[in-house]
């Protein structure tokens, strides 16, 4: 399931915001600043953002823009008390996606976030179509003309998760952290090991590829 990280400095939004969105199935991590945030970011591989504005060390303007500068295209939902056009204008150029206003409509906001993972490319229908290749989220399959192959859960996700970011490189350990969670008691090494596996499974496939980069991890890349 995506992961969101909410960002706010009130602990009492942090709990609220991520009571409703666990509600719908999403994994939610927490970070009181921008500097807490891009701090999780570097050990968590994070899908969506929804970012305060006002915060003390570094607010959501400036996070906003760090991010941007560094050509990092991660979703950003602004969430704001200030209801200024001024106000939303300037999230707007330092590069948020979308802006909504407190008191939070529930309903808006999770309608909202919908709508930017779907502009992200991270299919809503949670489907990965390259050419005649499909990846369905909810079966688990892979699909190409009338072949289809149902993969085991952690071989899927991975393999998912990869190419929903087709040319980025994920370390073992975001993609460990990701598929089989912090907790886990398991060495980073299966990962390489899962990526064998499906290395092995696709081979001679046209479609898409899974790049090693030496001395940070892994990529997808697409062939059409």
């Amino acid at each position: 399931m995506f992961h969101i990280l909410v960002v706010d400095d009130d602990k009492n939004t942090r709990k609220y915001i991520s009571a409703v969105l666990e509600a719908e199935g999403y994994t939610v991590s927490v970070a009181e600043n921008g500097e807490e945030a891009l701090e999780m970011m570097d050990k968590e591989f994070i899908d969506l953002v929804v970012l305060d504005v006002m915060m003390p060390k570094m607010d959501g303007y400036s996070f906003t823009k760090e991010l941007r500068e560094a050509d990092n295209n991660l979703p950003v939902l602004m969430v704001s008390a200030k209801q200024l056009p001024a106000d939303r204008h300037k999230g707007f150029l330092v590069g948020t996606d979308d802006y909504i206003t407190k008191p939070i409509d529930e309903t808006e906001m999770l309608l909202r976030i919908k709508a930017l993972l779907r502009r992200a490319q991270i299919a809503n229908e949670r489907k990965i179509v390259i050419g005649d290749v499909t990846l369905d989220y909810d079966s688990l399959t892979v699909t190409r003309g009338n072949e289809t192959q149902e993969l085991p859960q952690k071989e899927f996700l991975l393999l998912y998760k990869l190419l929903s970011y087709p040319g980025k490189i994920f370390t073992r350990i975001q993609l460990m952290d990701e598929i089989w969670g912090q907790e886990s008691e398991t060495g980073w090494e299966t990962v390489t090991v899962h990526i064998g596996r499906l290395r092995r499974r696709f081979d001679g496939w046209n479609e898409f590829e899974i790049e090693s980069v030496r001395g940070l991890g892994y990529k997808a890349v697409k062939k059409l």
